[in-house]
């Protein structure tokens, strides 16, 4: 039994002085907390009490190097004493670009940097229309590429309720999530059908006019969802037979990830755009456009100033970049989290075995997912208050992971050790049976 402690006074003082002046819809997992940070180290978060705490969540897959890396601090330090703005061409925006390149898919070398996830999204789809002169997209149920005007037609879930009216041409088709296949079939024996649909999706939703289709190679924020192997090949093949694009969503999955340094990877697929972000800066704002030569050349999206931000690729993201980078090669990050997510995975499989409510477990690399589920053959999901509550037990014992939803995430910082790893799943473990007990279930 791991130690239970409570939200101390100092974190209380410092959230209610915050709360007075910050607006309403912050990050969930920080409100629902009510604790005050004072730093981190590694995959540890510290709070302003005193109280560690093993961190599953890395700012959602932000922190791919773990809080404070020294060599990552070692850079922004050094450059914030020389430039910290600007658009203009630095040494060190050139050294990252030239390191990004060397790890990306065949051909796509050329690069346009910004400072958020949708910003680079909303720019994909800009090219893809410039490239193909088609203004239609396509995406995906579960999707998420982000919150602004231009993506949020692509949210394939409630979230994007009463935000609307959306911008036309945008269509939506089911993702490959097996274990809520929307068709009700099972693989392989369905021949991915989920893929075969989109097909019905364009032949009678669209105007045929379809420049892009936009998916994430493992789906993030609907519950770390992996596809079955083909899913993201038959996407690809698609996309050609209507002389579309396919632009990889690679936010959450890029750089080591999923224990491949890109997604895709693991489906064989070179897209022709890949939309990048998350742990690429290590924490610092900083996300990207990655393509060909020939399709960012494309008009009007290649002329001065018509895909550029004041932000983006300025010389502390481009620090922070670079860095990041540098570590996760030189550590040897991506094959650390293929090892230690398959042993994660493994205890996490045990956890299965053990208790009736998770439904499932799934998962690449350090992107795993876990279904909470009343019954696992209705596949109902545990009620929000249910989840609410294994988080707090989870916060008790010192563990922060998404652990609020019935679709449980967990993605700790690439540098995680197996020892930590572990830990952190004994004290699911504990706060689990704690809430399987004191709520009814088994």
């Amino acid at each position: 039994m791991t130690e239970r402690r409570e939200v101390g006074p100092r974190s209380q003082k410092i959230v209610a002085q915050e709360r007075r002046h910050l607006a309403p819809g912050a990050q969930g997992f920080s409100l629902y907390a009510g604790l005050a940070m004072a730093r981190g180290v590694d995959c540890t978060l510290i709070d302003e009490d005193g109280h560690e705490y093993i961190d599953f969540i890395a700012g959602i897959a932000v922190g791919s190097v773990g809080h404070c890396h020294p060599h990552y601090v070692e850079a922004l330090k050094r450059q914030v004493e020389r430039l910290t703005f600007g658009s203009f061409t630095t040494e060190t925006r050139a050294k990252f670009l030239d390191l990004v390149a060397s790890v990306t898919p065949e051909g796509l070398t050329r690069i346009q940097m910004f400072s958020g996830g949708a910003e680079a999204v909303e720019a994909a789809l800009r090219l893809a229309h410039a490239a193909t002169g088609k203004s239609e997209v396509l995406g995906f149920w579960g999707g998420f590429h982000g919150k602004t005007a231009g993506v949020l037609p692509l949210l394939g879930s409630e979230f994007k309720h009463h935000l609307g009216p959306f911008v036309p041409g945008r269509y939506s088709s089911p993702y490959a999530d097996c274990y809520r296949c929307p068709f009700k079939l099972r693989y392989p024996d369905c021949g991915i059908a989920c893929a075969e649909f989109v097909r019905d999706v364009i032949r009678y939703q669209t105007a045929g006019e379809i420049g892009a289709i936009i998916v994430e190679p493992m789906q993030g924020t609907a519950g770390n969802v992996i596809p079955p192997e083909g899913f993201l090949r038959a996407v690809q093949a698609i996309a050609r037979e209507h002389g579309a694009l396919l632009i990889v969503d690679e936010m959450i999955t890029g750089f080591g990830r999923t224990g491949a340094m890109w997604g895709c990877d693991h489906d064989g697929v070179v897209p022709d755009i890949m939309t990048v972000g998350k742990g690429m800066g290590g924490g610092f704002p900083l996300a990207g456009v990655i393509s060909t030569e020939k399709t960012t050349a494309s008009k009007p999206w290649s002329n001065p100033s018509a895909s550029s931000s004041s932000y983006g690729g300025n010389p502390l993201a481009s620090a922070a970049g670079l860095a990041s980078l540098e570590i996760i090669l030189k550590q040897d990050l991506v094959k650390n989290a293929e090892r230690v997510g398959k042993v994660m995975l493994g205890r996490l499989e045990e956890l299965k075995e053990k208790y009736q409510c998770v439904g499932e477990v799934r998962g690449r690399g350090l992107m795993l997912g876990i279904e909470l589920v009343r019954d696992r053959t209705t596949k109902e999901p545990l009620a929000k208050t249910v989840t609410q509550a294994l988080y707090q037990e989870c916060l008790r014992r010192g563990l922060v992971s998404m652990t609020y939803s019935p679709s449980v995430r967990i993605n700790p910082p690439l540098t995680i050790r197996e020892d930590m790893a572990l830990a952190g799943l004994a004290i699911l473990d504990d706060a689990l049976e704690t809430v399987v007990r004191e709520h009814g279930l088994r």
